[in-house]
């Protein structure tokens, strides 16, 4: 597993890169240190450029982005893409089918807050395609 720090643009550690149980549901490579499990899983996700997941649904839960660094992008089924900064914050409701990931040419991190719910899980998709992320 390749471990980053030079280019890790958050506060946060980088952590490792992600397993194939998840690395599976990206395109590019994404490093993941989780940081508490304490009330609901915490953990600095952080992409490389031009990195980004699969669409997916948080089903019975939510999830919470909180961008710590660099630049990236967030987009729910049918809605145009919101560009990502640090600072921003994105409260993904449950059964709302969505992505997310680095700018083409930027390192992105975020914490992902997992929302716990009891009975929930992930539903991974389709990737995302490059002919949509590379207008943006």
């Amino acid at each position: 597993m390749k471990e980053i720090v030079k280019n890790n643009p958050s506060i946060f550690p980088a952590g490792q890169e992600l397993p194939e149980k998840f690395s599976q549901y990206f395109q590019g490579t994404a490093y993941l240190q989780p940081l508490t499990d304490k009330g609901g899983p915490i953990s600095n996700v952080t992409f490389e450029p031009g990195c980004r997941n699969n669409w997916h649904i948080h089903h019975k839960s939510g999830q919470i982005l909180l961008v710590t660094g660099g630049q990236g992008w967030y987009q729910e089924w049918g809605k145009p893409a919101r560009k990502l900064n640090p600072g921003d914050v994105v409260d993904i409701a449950p059964e709302v089918k969505h992505w997310h990931g680095a700018a083409k040419d930027k390192w992105f991190s975020h914490l992902a807050v997992e929302v716990t719910a009891e009975g929930s899980s992930c539903e991974w998709m389709e990737p995302v395609l490059d002919e949509d992320y590379s207008k943006l």
